[in-house]
């Protein structure tokens, strides 16, 4: 039985323009979405709104059960859901199965929220009783990105609905399917009620409505972190909170004793997984010196052997990127870094969307594809002569993201992970990580520092309200 009926999205009652569905591998269509318009917005939130409190009022297990049979959900339509995954974002079927585990995960771990102690007995002056409670807060906007577009989306819907709120949920048009109108399905046939969550693939436009609207307290933004400060600055002058999980230049930093043998399978994941465009991708290679020289040409040899093609009809390790717009953006990156010195070591080339996995030695502070997020397969490598120097080079990004680090010696490697400053740190793993029990989220240009995951989503999703109670009435000397 198919969970995901065309017919049905078509029939959507929005009224922006009609948005055709592409397969990046192919350039094929894979159905056709109407977008949301800035009243379609407004309608959803104003919706989201009346639905919220009977929500809310519901018994912490109801709310749970839901979430739990979300879960399941994802995992019994797998099959359906990966296919959407691998042909709309270009996933191989490795990736989109990640994505379907983790969604599933998301859901189970958020039905855990439902029933967690919500407030505290504080001490009292006064003779009352003195507490705080968290109450949901109201409806949350969700905006979401192409890359990871289920678990993106998943991350902040499922613990958002699980805590008593509503949800609207605009994702990327690229990935509108998969990313946001494969969890209105599930969640609608886990038995969610209606307007609790909506659903609104949309341009800036809309995304600038939900932003704004008076009846969206909250925002979680996932993106770039141009398209971040945007959101900041709107949010901050409509007085709400924005959670923003942003760009990165992740660091992968191999010290000296490191062994290269387990190391390059590793790195090569790094910054190759789902053609680079994750943002915890290693965006830089920090390389110890005695080891710089075949460290660039071991994974030079393991770029070119990986297979780059149609994630969802042949066997190939890496897909393509998304649209021309992000290959024009990566070509353009390692062009202008080649010219300003750069060696390329492996890749460099593509076909039609398909970029070769790229490694690129002798880079530098003025080097393009080292110094920016290139969002695609490219791995620039730097060497370093001590622990010093590496922290330095680490440090001296405008992001805070993920870093890893690779060392026989695991105390060392965490040591020196304490002068980096970033929201995550993997010793003796490279930089790409996400489990739905685990507070994720980064510093500086890689967000605010909001964080999603575990308990951390009863701060990101919830108020505190503060609430005494007397038995007899005050009595003030007036």
């Amino acid at each position: 039985m198919s969970l995901l009926d065309p017919k049905t999205w078509q029939a959507r009652p929005l009224s922006g323009d009609e948005h055709v569905v592409t397969e990046p591998a192919t350039g094929e269509r894979l159905a056709t979405v109407t977008l949301a318009s800035p009243d379609d917005v407004r309608a959803a939130a104003r919706a989201g709104a009346a639905a919220q409190g009977d929500w809310a009022r519901q018994p912490h297990f109801a709310r749970a059960a839901v979430l739990r049979r979300a879960g399941d959900l994802f995992t019994e339509h797998a099959d359906e859901l990966r296919t959407w995954l691998v042909r709309e974002s270009g996933s191989i079927p490795g990736k989109a199965d990640f994505e379907l585990h983790v969604a599933a995960q998301e859901c189970y771990e958020a039905a855990a929220l439902a029933s967690r102690p919500t407030g505290q007995v504080l001490p009292s002056e006064a003779p009352r009783l003195s507490y705080t409670r968290r109450v949901p807060a109201g409806v949350v906007g969700v905006i979401a990105p192409f890359n990871a577009p289920l678990i993106l989306s998943i991350r902040s819907v499922a613990p958002a609905l699980a805590l008593g709120n509503a949800v609207v949920l605009k994702p990327d048009p690229r990935t509108a399917v998969c990313g946001g109108l494969a969890l209105a399905a599930v969640l609608a046939a886990a038995g969610l009620p209606q307007d609790v969550l909506h659903v609104l693939p949309g341009g800036a436009d809309a995304g600038q409505a939900l932003v704004a609207d008076p009846d969206v307290p909250v925002i979680s933004f996932t993106g770039s972190t141009g398209a971040g400060r945007a959101v900041g600055e709107a949010a901050g002058r409509h007085l709400k909170r924005a959670h923003l999980e942003l760009g990165g230049n992740s660091a992968l930093i191999v010290l000296a004793d490191a062994d290269l043998d387990a190391v390059i399978s590793t790195a090569a994941w790094g910054s190759f997984f789902h053609q680079g465009q994750i943002c915890m991708t290693t965006g830089r290679h920090l390389v110890h010196a005695s080891l710089y020289e075949e460290y660039v040409e071991r994974l030079a040899a393991k770029a070119d052997s990986l297979a780059v093609g149609d994630p969802h009809r042949d066997q190939v390790h890496l897909g393509p990127v998304i649209d021309a717009a992000q290959l024009a953006k990566i070509h353009g990156l390692v062009q202008a870094s080649t010219a300003a010195g750069a060696k390329l070591a492996a890749g460099g080339t593509h076909r039609d969307l398909f970029y070769r996995p790229t490694v690129l030695a002798g880079v530098d502070d003025s080097t393009p594809a080292y110094a920016e997020e290139v969002f695609g397969p490219v791995a620039p490598v730097r060497s370093f002569t001590d622990t010093d120097e590496a922290a330095a080079l680490a440090a001296a990004s405008p992001y805070g993201l993920s870093l890893g680090i690779v060392t026989r010696d695991p105390a060392r490697g965490l040591d020196l992970a304490e002068r980096i400053p970033t929201g995550i740190v993997h010793i003796n793993d490279q930089t790409v990580n996400d489990e739905a029990v685990a507070p994720f989220g980064g510093v500086a240009a890689s967000g605010t520092g909001a964080r999603f995951g575990g308990e951390a989503n009863i701060e990101a999703f919830t108020e505190t309200r503060w609430t005494t109670v007397r038995g007899d009435v005050a009595g003030y000397p007036f």
